[in-house]
């Protein structure tokens, strides 16, 4: 499938729309947003107003079967990514679906046989396989900096984000929603990197626990895995700390040095090896998927490939119910 020129709709005009993604189907060339849905149609209004969008829409059926429209993002939570993905999909149209991919493993592997039956592409927002700090990382390891990976080590302690404990939490902290809590929302990010790094996950060990009883979802997880290529990995994810423990921190750790950095925080990334410490600074982009929408916008066109596929985000969507199973299933 090939198209010219990509003409946007959006289905689902939230938060993450503002900065983060909404401003890149404009901003990259031969990428346009013709036509914006959310159930309050006023919110919808008001979004293509501001955005300077020409069509809104208070039902996401008008928006996929609009003629202009030719590709869809769809940036609901992820209880609703399947229905309107498999709508878009079969409409004709490619889509591209907020992470994680759905709520579960098993509702990724329905949209990918429907991107296999319709012939219709299928992306997903890991953004962080493009940008330049994580690219870095990535040419670190392949470049052999730190010799043969042996192991990656996950730290990520955060201080709860929801004090009350509540059926009416958040959606991320709602796993009829969400799939999971904070580890669907956040480590999903540093899971799909590390895959796209060190290849498929095979063997995963895990348990994950609610300690503090704030909301429904898990609030703590340990986990060690294997990657097919060899190289192993641990993590531990708890989102109940205190601020003096926060932290996020990835470190990989070869036969002749490591690399430390961060998924959400700007810290540079640090190489040690024989030659000593070096730190590699970066600023944040203030678009964070604009690279990734050129990737996708290229590949739509012919011209390119993109590095976050149905296939790649699904198989993240496999480790995150498998880290979870002990909790839910």
């Amino acid at each position: 499938m090939i198209l010219d020129e990509v003409k946007w709709g959006l289905i689902g005009c939230g938060d993450v729309t503002e900065v983060k993604s909404g401003p890149p189907l404009q901003l990259t060339p031969h990428s346009s947003l013709v036509a914006v849905m959310r159930r309050n149609k006023a919110l919808a209004a008001d979004y293509a107003r501001r955005h300077q969008v020409p069509k809104w829409y208070g039902s996401a059926d008008d928006l996929i079967n609009d003629p202009e429209v030719n590709a869809i993002y769809v940036a609901t939570p992820p209880d609703a990514h399947l229905q309107y993905a498999i709508k878009a999909m079969r409409a004709g149209k490619p889509v591209y679906v907020e992470k994680p991919m759905a709520r579960t493993y098993a509702e990724c592997l329905e949209m990918l046989q429907v991107s296999e039956e319709t012939g219709v592409p299928l992306y997903v927002a890991y953004y962080r396989r493009t940008l330049p700090l994580f690219l870095k990382v990535k040419e670190l390891v392949e470049s052999g900096e730190i010799g043969t990976v042996r192991l990656v080590n996950i730290r990520f302690y955060h201080p709860p984000e929801n004090e009350t404990a509540s059926k009416e939490a958040p959606w991320r902290f709602l796993p009829e929603i969400s799939g999971g809590g904070l580890l669907f929302d956040l480590a999903s990010h540093t899971l799909d990197f590390l895959d796209y790094v060190f290849g498929p996950v095979g063997d995963i060990r895990a348990n994950a626990f609610n300690q503090a009883g704030l909301y429904p979802a898990e609030d703590l997880v340990v986990a060690n895995w294997l990657h097919d290529s060899g190289v192993a990995g641990t993590g531990a994810w708890c989102f109940t700390t205190s601020e003096k423990s926060n932290l996020d921190e990835v470190e990989i750790i070869g036969n002749q040095g490591r690399i430390i950095f961060s998924t959400f925080e700007s810290k540079p990334v640090v190489l040690e090896n024989n030659l000593g410490h070096q730190e590699f600074p970066f600023e944040r982009p203030k678009h964070v998927q604009s690279f990734l929408m050129e990737q996708i916008v290229a590949s739509l066109r012919g011209k390119g490939e993109s590095p976050s596929t149905g296939l790649t985000a699904s198989r993240t969507n496999r480790v995150l119910d498998e880290m979870v199973r002990s909790y839910y299933r």
